[in-house]
């Protein structure tokens, strides 16, 4: 199969046959050549020549400012004679500046064959320009976007005659921006004030723009009832006499010529009655800082107002707001009425910052008045000592070892931030004060609870329901041999308690602490130790047995219980120090023996005593005497008191030394006896 190359082009004039010679081969065989005459005819085909059929295309540059639906480009065919039209698509108005000069050159008129009729397709629609029938490339319909500096526009424009024969190419419009000045206001935004009762046709204002034949125009309101413009000058008058009153107007400045070419300004004016300004008022928000101690009285700030005639006699000073009792006016000076104090819990509700707003009023119908927000910033001032509870005294057994909580020890501040204390003792710990005192060791839970369930007072309470303590903690060896009680000095400073940090106050308080010698932990003592019971099993929930009476060393320690043995079958159980029993399948009467062990829970030793029950269960079928369960008690007797002690010695590590050698030097020296006795 023979085709024609790619982007071969085939002309009749110039070659109009070409000789092929064709070899064909096959493995093993001779090879065989043939000729190939293919013939060129000459026929009608259309070209397009030239730059718009080139790989770039033909550019065509023109302004922003170009009119609407303006020429820009031709496509026309160029005949090559005779009457076969070859065809040649070329520009007729192509320059490298279209500008102004471009709307007075007037384009050629091109005759074409009336056998020759072409048709003009744009390939690409992403474009604003317009390609007519003819071959006309157009500018937009609303002209260009004076907005954007540059644009371009590229045109895939294909042409086409009645036989099918077609050629194609490519226009690029570029955009360049407008050498003309752009319209653009000199103030886009104004705002004008106007009195009361200016009449009509009076110039209230001017607007200006920039730029080239510009025309002024009200783009809102659409209907101006007060205002109107001169759309050459740009003065703003009045349409009648006017009243007080509020006005914006939106104002469109734009060329005579380019329409698209404009710009905007907005006008905010006021009309402004006479004598019926709200009065103006220095400082415009009042702002003080003054410590809680500020005596009643004070003048905090001085207003200076004044109406719209200028005067300040006619002024009137009232106070509103949340803290407005707690400030009053005498004139235009701003007073402390009451306490401000810096404790209190409305003070800390309010960020120790009180606010109100001074209302000062003009006379006249109807009166004008003006606010002056105020606020004042309390700051704290250290008022008061801390004070501690007398008289403390706090017991610690001579074995408490070193870092053993003796006691706690809770100070109290009215000065806010509430109980912000330091706690330290006076002298360094010594054998004559092995204590020590943690500086702060946080809340006092009791305090806490305690200090919940209160009500809150208005004035000096800790706001906090619960304030730190300082913990008293054993920093040495205890003896009760020497010392049988001590006396502390516990100092408290408060802290943060006055906006100057070096303004602290400071008290002393005395704290006993009593030694209580070691009492060695016995076993418990129960009694009886031996106890014989008889119980009738019925049908039902679980029976009480007996409660094992029995008392711990040191008085008050938890005792524990456990069944130790008698107990396989699982038909007792204890609650504590109860016995009970659980009703079963049991069908005969039966003798338990119970042995219950005894000790206390508290301490590293542990001593235990074990009480022995003898239980007689009689089944609820069984004839039994009347009563259903009789309780026997051995005779009172001494306790009987079983304690195995079991001594272990534990030798210090010099002496296991000096033992071991000791013994060493002893056998060497039998042998030196055995050696020479042998000798001899």
């Amino acid at each position: 199969q023979v085709t024609l190359r790619a982007g071969a082009e085939l002309d009749a004039h110039q070659v109009n046959q070409y000789n092929l010679t064709v070899r064909a081969a096959c493995p093993g065989e001779d090879a065989v050549e043939e000729q190939l005459f293919v013939k060129v005819e000459a026929g009608q085909v259309l070209r397009c020549d030239g730059p718009f059929a080139s790989a770039g295309g033909d550019v065509v540059k023109v302004l922003t400012d170009v009119a609407p639906r303006k020429l820009l480009y031709v496509v026309l065919p160029q005949p090559l004679g005779g009457l076969t039209v070859s065809g040649s698509c070329t520009s007729s108005l192509r320059s490298p500046w279209l500008g102004a000069a471009l709307g007075m050159v007037q384009p050629q008129t091109w005759r074409v064959p009336p056998a020759v009729s072409l048709q003009f397709r744009l390939r690409n629609h992403d474009t604003p320009l317009t390609l007519t029938r003819h071959g006309l490339v157009l500018a937009p319909a609303g002209g260009f976007d004076p907005s954007k500096d540059n644009q371009t526009f590229r045109l895939e424009i294909e042409v086409m005659d009645r036989h099918g024969h077609n050629c194609s190419g490519v226009v690029t419009v570029e955009v360049l921006p407008s050498r003309r000045p752009r319209i653009t206001f000199l103030e886009p935004q104004q705002a004008v004030t106007v009195p009361e009762g200016t009449g009509p046709l009076k110039v209230v204002t001017r607007v200006r723009a920039s730029g080239d034949n510009v025309r002024y125009a009200i783009l809102a309101p659409v209907a101006p009832a007060l205002f109107t413009i001169d759309e050459v000058t740009g003065e703003i008058r009045s349409t009648r006499r006017l009243e007080a009153a509020h006005t914006q107007l939106l104002v469109q400045a734009y060329n005579l010529l380019h329409p698209a070419d404009h710009a905007t300004a907005l006008l905010n004016i006021t009309v402004q009655g006479t004598e019926r300004r709200a009065p103006r008022c220095t400082p415009a928000i009042a702002v003080s800082q003054v410590p809680e101690t500020v005596p009643p009285g004070s003048t905090l700030v001085t207003l200076r107002c004044t109406d719209s005639a200028g005067t300040e006699g006619r002024l009137r000073y009232a106070l509103e707001g949340p803290s407005a009792f707690r400030f009053r006016m005498e004139g235009p000076r701003l007073q402390v009425n009451t306490t401000l104090d810096y404790d209190s819990e409305d003070a800390h509700a309010v960020g120790f910052q009180f606010t109100a707003s001074v209302v000062v009023t003009a006379g006249g119908q109807p009166p004008r008045s003006t606010r002056v927000p105020v606020l004042v910033t309390v700051t704290p001032v250290n008022e008061f000592t801390p004070v501690c509870p007398s008289g403390t005294v706090f017991t610690v057994l001579e074995t408490a070892v070193f870092g053993s909580t003796v006691g706690r020890v809770a100070g109290t501040d009215r000065d806010y931030p509430p109980n912000s204390l330091e706690y330290s003792l006076e002298g360094d710990p010594s054998p004559a004060q092995p204590f020590s005192i943690d500086t702060r060791t946080g809340e006092h839970p009791a305090l806490c609870t305690a200090a919940a369930a209160a009500p809150q007072r208005h004035l000096q309470v800790p706001i906090s329901p619960c304030r730190p303590a300082g913990e008293i903690r054993v920093a040495g060896p205890l003896d009760s041999r020497r010392h049988q009680s001590y006396r502390l000095t516990v100092r408290l400073t408060d802290t943060h308690n006055d906006l100057d940090p070096a303004q602290r106050r400071s008290s002393l308080c005395g704290v006993a602490v009593r030694l209580q010698q070691a009492v060695p932990d016995r076993a418990p003592l129960c009694t009886p130790e031996v106890q014989e019971l008889q119980v009738t099993a019925t049908v039902g929930s679980r029976q009480p047995v007996t409660r094992l009476a029995c008392q711990g060393s040191p008085d008050g320690a938890t005792l524990a219980y456990a069944i130790t043995g008698g107990n396989e079958d699982g038909y007792f159980r204890l609650d504590g120090n109860t016995v009970s029993f659980l009703p079963g399948d049991l069908s005969e009467p039966r003798t338990f023996v119970l042995l219950v062990e005894v000790w206390s829970s508290q301490g590293a030793a542990r001593h235990s005593t074990v009480v022995a029950l003898v239980v007689h269960v009689t089944p609820h079928s069984t004839t039994v005497p009347p009563s259903t369960t009789t309780r026997h008690t051995t005779p009172q007797k001494e306790p009987l008191v079983v304690m195995r002690s079991e001594a272990v010695w534990h030798p210090p590590a010099w002496f296991v030394a000096v033992l071991t050698i000791s013994g060493t030097l002893l056998l060497a020296i039998l042998g030196c006896m055995a050696r020479s006795l042998l000798c001899r």
